[in-house]
């Protein structure tokens, strides 16, 4: 190895930070794009099935497109491997040499995104604008380069993240499994879910953040077998996972995983600490390595490996076709759990800030700036648009979260019909049957995909809330699945119930050999 020591410039680090985050913004890595195809052709599920294929085409088409797979793009996160024989030359800091990367990806003109992070966490949470400040990890290495592995990590499954302190002699495995059957959806499977063993609390989040990033490999292992207490582990976890039936979006299938990463440090006798981060279908990171001799340059992916599924093939001859402009009690009473509708018409916008203003406004008695009598709302804050769109990619954000504000919305507005992502929790289905006004899915990972049936968009109100305010969206053939039905039947309670019986008995049958 060359242990001269080399010089890197401050400014190379900013632009391939910047040039990465572009990069992932719309390109999947291919090792996912793979393995998310072995999935698609193997679902049995419908409506699983129809959500991968919503995901592959909008992979593909984003890539094309150069614009967000998903809206939500992201929280940074920097692991960099500094070789100690390297000198930065800058009068700026590490992580200030990161963030003005990061404020120059999420402000490129030509592809901006979503800026979602807030100051001042505990107080007013006030968007910064830019996207920063990254999480930056930073550890001295041997060596004279630079390695960076940078993430954008959703708020969805992000928020899914959960960590324990068990017995020595308690089963990891045990404990994962258990916890993954009570996350729900928001974390938009199929993605990966990676897990650290020891060190302390702190330790523990970082290796399973850590280990999310490294290659899917996952039918390799199984082909020549664990050769380790952590690959027996990976193994145990992606069947057992499997197994629950939770699929793709909740909505009960054979693939809710398509990976999952084990890594372990040596800990306190008297400890096991055991964190669990799951990822998301975005799976957007990228490793580089950095020498003195510039910026990185970086090569579009093959995209001959992403499968040409065409959108007649996920919207069938005969699927429901719903007019939002005519829509009706009667007709939202006739949609069914799991079927496909693809509406028409206008529809209002609206997540947490705009339903947290709304509710106030109801609280003092004064009117809301928009009617919502009759109306359908989409739970989304959008990427902003660019020279001829209409909107940027606006996939749903997570359902669960406008809860406790669903039955006051729903009492007091005359509200018909919600769209957003992932399960919703008993309050809020009861509310749905009280009230008769079903909840429905756009498929989380498919913004870009969405976006194309979003024909105009027109501002109506709360605009200091920024990618958070109303507007009016006519939409085109947007796809969605029915989720919460006006009787209270839930996809995501009876799809993966279903499809954990259904592999339960394909497994017993295999072992008896019938």
């Amino acid at each position: 190895m060359d242990k001269k020591t080399r010089t890197i410039a401050g400014k190379d680090i900013t632009k391939s930070v910047a040039d990465a985050l572009q990069y992932i913004s719309y390109y999947h890595p291919p090792d996912y794009i793979r393995y998310l195809s072995q999935a698609y052709a193997r679902e049995q599920s419908p409506s699983a099935k129809n959500a991968i294929g919503q995901i592959l085409l909008n992979s593909r088409m984003a890539a094309f497109g150069r614009r967000p797979i998903c809206q939500d793009t992201g929280l940074v996160v920097v692991f960099a491997k500094v070789g100690m024989g390297v000198r930065i030359q800058s009068t700026a800091s590490f992580a200030d040499l990161v963030n003005e990367g990061v404020r120059r990806a999420y402000l490129d003109p030509d592809n901006p995104l979503r800026p979602s992070i807030v100051s001042d966490p505990l107080g007013r949470r006030l968007n910064t604008r830019d996207n920063t400040p990254a999480v930056v990890h930073v550890d001295l290495v041997p060596g004279n380069q630079i390695a960076i592995t940078i993430a954008a990590k959703g708020g969805g499954s992000e928020n899914k993240a959960r960590f324990t302190t068990l017995n020595p002699s308690a089963s990891v495995a045990d404990w994962v499994v258990d916890t993954v059957s009570t996350l729900g959806s928001g974390w938009c499977p199929p993605g990966l879910i990676s897990v650290g063993i020891g060190g302390s609390a702190e330790k523990a989040m970082l290796l399973a953040k850590e280990a999310m990033n490294e290659p899917i490999d996952m039918s390799e292992l199984i082909a020549r077998g664990p050769s380790s207490a952590e690959e027996v582990l990976r193994v145990e976890l992606y069947e057992r996972i499997n197994a629950l039936g939770i699929g793709a979006q909740g909505l009960g299938g054979l693939t809710t995983v398509v990976d999952v990463k084990v890594a372990t440090y040596p800990t306190h006798a008297a400890s096991k600490p055991v964190a669990l981060i799951p990822q998301c279908a975005a799976n957007r990171h990228l490793k580089f390595t950095l020498d003195g001799s510039g910026p990185i340059s970086l090569e579009p992916p093959d995209l001959r490996e992403w499968p040409n599924i065409g959108i007649e093939e996920l919207n069938p001859v005969g699927v429901r076709r719903v007019n939002l402009d005519a829509l009706t009690k009667q007709e939202t009473a006739s949609w069914r759990c799991g079927e496909t509708l693809l509406l028409s018409g206008k529809m209002l916008t609206g997540r947490d800030a705009a339903h947290k203003r709304i509710v106030e406004l109801i609280d003092a008695g004064n009117p809301l700036p928009f009617d919502l009598q009759g109306r359908v709302i989409y739970y989304v804050g959008p990427v902003r648009a660019v020279k001829d769109e209409v909107v940027g990619p606006a996939g749903p954000t997570t359902s669960s979260r406008l809860d406790d504000f669903t039955d006051k919305v729903l009492a007091e507005t005359g509200l018909f019909a919600m769209v957003g992502k992932a399960e919703r929790g008993r309050a809020a289905i009861e509310s749905i049957v009280r009230h008769k006004t079903p909840y429905l899915i756009a498929v989380g990972g498919a913004a870009y995909l969405i976006s194309k049936s979003i024909k105009s968009a027109r501002l109506i109100a709360f605009e200091d809330l920024g990618m958070e305010a109303v507007y009016e969206f006519e939409v085109q053939d947007m796809p969605v699945i029915m989720a919460v039905d006006v009787e209270g039947n839930s996809i995501h309670n009876s799809g993966p119930l279903e499809w954990r019986k259904r592999m339960a008995a394909d497994s017993i049958a295999r072992n008896i050999g019938v």
